[in-house]
């Protein structure tokens, strides 16, 4: 009796010496996650990069942890953004990018002034924005399961106080302090010398950043950028030092708003009454600029021949309705200015004027889907004095073949860049082409051998 009473005593004091152990563990536990929690909201990494390590901290070998990126993931995938883009990784083989998260003096600081974010170089910005707008999708949080990075340098937006212009004589520079800083606080610049890095050049001559072509030639891509890819507005079929970099052609930045609003005030019924139509720099009297031609006299030319014409409308001075007039007329051309390629490829393609070429050589943007040769016409710039003739003759033949093929929807879409992105548009054309380029990508190439 009295043995059974002491095993009876020894059970009850497991059972009470169980429950403390297990009342100590759990409230270690709780006060553990308190202090670990609070410690991240009051030092939270930053959701695309260290960008506080960047701009205050001296040691450039502090590097992210992984753990860290990861953790953070995963408290932020249960929560989502308002405006989800529509874009699923699957459909470009599970690409993903990291958005470098860089101090504002590379990139946001620029918008204030307001044009940053609306002039015909812009697509740097827009292509910013909409890559932002992909969390969860495209574009992820942790830098170590990226295939690419994206480096967001506004280049463009240094506005000339003098003709207003923008001014891209400090480009170099800053590219170079934006490379400096990732590749001393990351470790992904410098395995790679920058071949998984995407930047943008949305100027003239592209990434040669000069806005006269002697002068960009001479300069060359800058040597820091030649292993890098470059998404870049120029483009040539033939061999030219500004494209001499794994590159893809982008369209210029015309905003969806300003083509919106102008269509919704095209009556549906309206007759396009404008047979040729031009509206900008025509010099009367070409100008030698230090040995330089604007348009390489062409825009001279026309105004010469076709400036008393009645089928042609051509206006040398700036106009707000001027998206209004592409929207009246049959041809529209695009000549070329001191570079091959024009914001009016991109307006004439959307309000649905055919798009007259003349820029010998000119590579135009993501032709595996904007199939030019269907919408468009090219004329070389020797037969710009027998356009007249030539555009009688397409509209006697296949104009209609042409203009219905230029009102496939889906044509004028993949020019737009859309903040947040749209199935087909310029941004999803650009996924499209780095898609093709994981050969660069330093994840794939690390799973192949596991």
């Amino acid at each position: 009796m009295a043995q059974k009473q002491r095993r009876t005593e020894k059970g009850l004091c497991f059972k009470h010496y169980y429950k403390w152990i297990l009342c100590f563990s759990l409230t270690l536990y709780f006060v553990a996650s308190f202090f670990v929690d609070h410690d991240q909201e009051d030092h939270p990494p930053s959701s695309l990069s260290p960008s506080n390590s960047l701009i205050t901290n001296p040691k450039p070998k502090l590097l992210p942890s992984r753990a860290m990126f990861e953790s953070k993931i995963q408290d932020q995938r249960l929560g989502f953004p308002l405006q989800r883009p529509n874009i699923r990784t699957d459909v470009f083989n599970n690409l993903k990018i990291y958005v470098y998260d860089l101090p504002s003096k590379f990139n946001t600081d620029w918008l204030a002034n307001e044009r940053c974010s609306n002039h015909l170089f812009a697509a740097e910005v827009a292509l910013h924005k909409a890559l932002l707008s992909l969390d969860g999708d495209v574009r992820t949080e942790d830098p170590y399961e990226a295939d690419f990075f994206f480096v967001p340098v506004y280049v463009s937006c240094n506005f000339s106080t003098v003709n207003g212009f923008p001014a891209i004589g400090h480009a170099r520079s800053l590219i170079k302090e934006a490379i400096d800083l990732v590749s001393a606080q990351y470790p992904f610049w410098n395995r790679t010398s920058g071949s998984d890095h995407v930047f943008t050049a949305t100027h003239d001559f592209g990434s040669c950043f000069h806005t006269m072509e002697d002068r960009a030639v001479a300069d060359g891509v800058p040597k820091m950028l030649r292993n890098s890819i470059v998404l870049q507005t120029f483009g040539v079929t033939y061999k030219h030092p500004c494209q001499e970099v794994e590159n893809v052609v982008i369209p210029p930045y015309i905003s969806p708003e300003s083509l919106h609003k102008t269509q919704k005030n095209i009556p549906a019924a309206k007759e396009r009454d404008i047979r040729v139509f031009f509206r900008g720099k025509m010099e009367i009297h070409h100008k030698n600029i230090s040995g330089r031609f604007y348009s390489k006299r062409i825009r001279t030319e026309i105004w010469r021949s076709y400036g008393s014409d009645r089928r042609f409308y051509l206006q040398r001075h700036r106009f707000a309705g001027y998206q209004s007039e592409i929207a009246r007329s049959v041809f529209c051309l695009c000549p070329l200015g001191w570079a091959p390629w024009s914001p009016r490829l991109v307006e004439s393609v959307a309000l649905g004027c055919v798009p007259v070429i003349i820029a010998d050589g000119i590579r135009l943007p993501f032709p595996s889907v904007v199939r030019w040769p269907d919408i468009s016409l090219t004329v070389a710039e020797r037969d710009v004095g027998r356009l007249g003739d030539i555009l009688e003759h397409v509209a006697a033949t296949n104009l209609s073949d042409i203009q219905k093929n230029l009102a496939d929807p889906s044509v004028g879409r993949a020019l737009l860049f859309n903040v947040p992105p749209r199935e087909g548009d310029a941004t999803w054309q650009v996924l499209e082409a780095l898609s093709k380029k994981l050969n660069r990508s330093t994840r794939r190439k690390s799973n192949a051998f596991l």
